[in-house]
């Protein structure tokens, strides 16, 4: 657990800064989304300029705009408490567990296991463990690839099946689509009979996102799969695991997800199952909760930085004070080694949504002709700064002061230069786009649709957040050729590009039109194909799809970038949608008034040596109450103790042998109830089965 020390504090050292008790105060990444990006979008603050924005040239104070409040998180990251010795102790942990988890995937050889193998290996995808085990996976892949069509044949599971599919497509072996067919009817069509199979199901709808454009019994699974998991996830007979998984898969797949926050869910996912291996729950939950701190002590390193640069005093109100959502937006690459991915990559998204905001919301269009214009230049001492009004000269500092600590940071390593070099360059085609798009704003110049992509796939910052990203490795990976690769605008990242432009587009088009402001995928899409808005609409939503596919298939494919630094961009779009998250600009509402407890319990005092006292105390009471309860006499006084363990709040001290009687009862469940007329008897029998999962049936008894 190597510490890394980027722009701050070494990680793992202590920082000067603590709250003032030992709990982790309430402002946690748990008030994050659970899932990266919902299905539903809320409504954005209005991002754009409008010609009346751009054509102003009245002096700075007389400006309209509208007034952004800031972060709700504030600098509550400041103070956060991160138990450094409780980090110390959880890498110990887990390095010891690692050669335990290790032995569990090598041991199984031969082709029989290497299904084992695959099986095994999804679990540590989805507890978010697969990176400890990276040279083993890849190898234990590329031998099985090859030997694909034994392991495959006779194999009906369709879990087993969906599962392995899954695997191979995410680590770039082209698995054939046509694995599946083995699920059809002579007809064509998918067996109904899987419907039955709630496991599968869902493992086939998650692989059919794995699909690319000539996959089309994927596109389908997925029309089949999407018929049932609904009714799946409300029927009785799911468990209440499942169902969960199944909805949450339905609003975010998996391969749409970020990795740290399918492991979230998974792994509580997994603890419900009968075939939990305890090691394997243990390891997960201890390294979530170490990247967990490893994120807040980052939050903490960004928080100091950003409040440093103090905005506030040097900024009119007008851009998004989104630190924490920009810095949990990086989370995609969530190892500790990219550590410095992640702080690095949040610093280049601030420059980012501060040059969008100055020219969509402030600037006059003759100052973001002089920003762009000194961008070009990039140069330190530049004269000509002196005629740019105030505000400008602070933003632009802060672009330059920003960049300058890449180059200290990487100046030394073998790379480091040049990946700060062609990171400029990309910013200064950023800001060119920028200034484009105000121009044609302030003339209301609607393009062509292939026009307007093109420009505007500039300003959306995909390219220039790839070569950030690739400068922020590890110095191995930093190779020129990617960087050429990222300059040739090659397919692939085209492709990202439009979707997410499009996507951004499509979810803020009742904003832009309120505002008068019509250069948008829709409406140049309307223009150029001479098409209604619903017909725009469905075809840019057709577009999108293909554009997934298409992703799809070309990650499947040889490239010169790490595949790793690509995981990220698909998300692009709906960060900036999280990110610029602020319904109060667009409703009305009543104002709430605060908590009554305000921040009360940052300062309440926890006596731990009471709680201590307290377990000790619980500890010799245990044994009793286990007494009282496994010397009843009789399936129906030891039923009607459990419904008091549970009431009091104490059942979890004695799960197994409640689970140990209840299974005994259910099986005789005819006898212990024949004759039983008490309603109370019958009725609390009825519900403590019902609650542990025994399926009683609302006919017995006589009452």
């Amino acid at each position: 657990m190597e510490a890394i020390r980027i722009f701050g504090p070494k990680l793992g050292s202590k920082l000067s800064v603590r709250s003032q008790t030992n709990l982790l105060p309430s402002c946690n990444l748990s008030r994050l989304p659970l899932t990266s990006f919902p299905g539903k979008y809320a409504h954005r603050v209005p991002l754009k300029a409008t010609t009346n924005t751009l054509a102003c040239e009245d002096e700075e104070n007389n400006r309209k705009f509208k007034k952004l409040e800031p972060s709700e998180w504030r600098h509550q990251f400041l103070s956060v408490h991160v138990d450094f010795s409780e980090m110390d102790a959880l890498g110990r942990e887990i390095e010891a567990l690692k050669p335990k988890v290790r032995e569990m995937f090598m041991s199984s050889i031969g082709s029989k296991s290497s299904k084992k193998n695959i099986l095994f290996i999804y679990l540590l995808v989805s507890l978010g463990l697969a990176y400890h085990f990276e040279d083993e996976i890849e190898q234990r892949l590329k031998d099985s690839f090859q030997k694909i069509e034994e392991m495959m044949e006779g194999e009906d599971d369709l879990y087993t099946v969906s599962v392995i599919f899954f695997v191979f497509r995410r680590y770039g072996h082209n698995i054939s689509s046509d694995v599946f067919t083995r699920f059809k009817e002579d007809h064509g069509k998918f067996k109904e009979c899987l419907a039955g199979d709630a496991k599968g199901i869902l493992s086939l709808y998650e692989a059919a996102h794995m699909g690319t454009t000539t996959d089309h019994i994927l596109d389908e699974a997925l029309s089949f799969t999407l018929c049932y998991l609904e009714s799946i996830a409300a029927s009785e007979s799911c468990k209440l695991n499942l169902s969960r998984r199944i909805r949450l898969s339905l609003d975010q797949p998996q391969h749409k997800n970020m990795d740290i926050l399918v492991a979230k869910e998974y792994i509580w996912f997994y603890e419900q199952e009968e075939d939990c291996d305890k090691t394997l729950l243990k390891f997960s939950k201890l390294n979530f909760k170490f990247l967990q701190l490893h994120y807040l002590q980052e939050l903490q390193i960004l928080s100091k930085w950003y409040k440093e640069n103090n905005f506030e005093s040097k900024l009119p109100p007008y851009y998004r004070d989104i630190l924490v959502e920009m810095s949990f937006a990086t989370l995609a690459y969530m190892e500790p080694k990219y550590s410095r991915v992640r702080i690095m990559l949040t610093k280049l998204y601030a420059t980012q949504v501060m040059i969008d905001d100055t020219c969509d919301i402030y600037a006059s269009l003759s100052e973001v002709e002089i920003l762009a214009s000194t961008i070009e230049r990039w140069d330190l001492d530049d004269h000509a700064m002196d005629g740019l009004p105030n505000y400008m000269k602070y933003v632009v500092k802060f672009v330059f002061d920003t960049f300058q600590e890449f180059e200290r940071e990487l100046g030394s390593e073998l790379g480091g230069s040049y990946g700060v070099k062609a990171t400029i360059e990309e910013f200064k085609i950023f800001v060119r786009a920028n200034l484009l798009l105000a121009k044609w704003a302030a003339v209301g110049h609607l393009p062509s649709f292939d026009e307007y992509l093109d420009a505007t796939g500039d300003e959306f910052a995909i390219y220039l957040t790839l070569t950030g990203i690739l400068m922020a490795m590890d110095h191995n990976i930093c190779k020129k050729e990617a960087y050429e690769w990222l300059k040739s605008r090659d397919k692939l990242v085209r492709a990202i590009t439009i979707k997410s432009r499009v996507e951004d587009d499509m979810f803020g088009y009742e904003d832009d039109m309120s505002r008068g402001y019509v250069t948008g995928s829709i409406n140049c899409y309307k223009k150029q194909y001479g098409v209604t808005e619903e017909e725009a609409f469905r075809k840019l939503r057709e577009m999108i799809v293909d554009g997934d596919k298409m992703m799809n298939g070309e990650f499947l494919k040889p490239i010169n970038v790490p595949k790793q630094s690509l995981k990220l961009v698909p998300l692009k779009a709906t960060t900036h949608d999280l990110a610029s998250e602020d319904e109060a600009n667009n409703r009305k509402f009543k104002k709430v008034e605060p908590s009554v407890w305000s921040h009360q319990f940052l300062s309440a005092h926890v006596d731990f040596s009471e709680i201590d006292v307290l377990g000790r105390e619980i500890e010799a009471l245990k044994p009793k109450v286990r007494e009282m309860f496994m010397s009843l006499i009789g399936s129906k006084k030891k039923i009607l103790f459990i419904f008091l363990l549970v009431s009091l709040g104490l059942a979890y001290h004695f799960e197994d042998e409640i689970e140990e009687c209840l299974r005994d009862g259910s099986e005789k469940i005819e006898e212990m109830m024949e004759g039983e007329d008490d309603l109370y008897t019958v009725s609390v029998i009825f519900w403590v089965l019902r609650r542990y999962g025994h399926n009683i049936s609302s006919g017995k008894g006589s009452v």
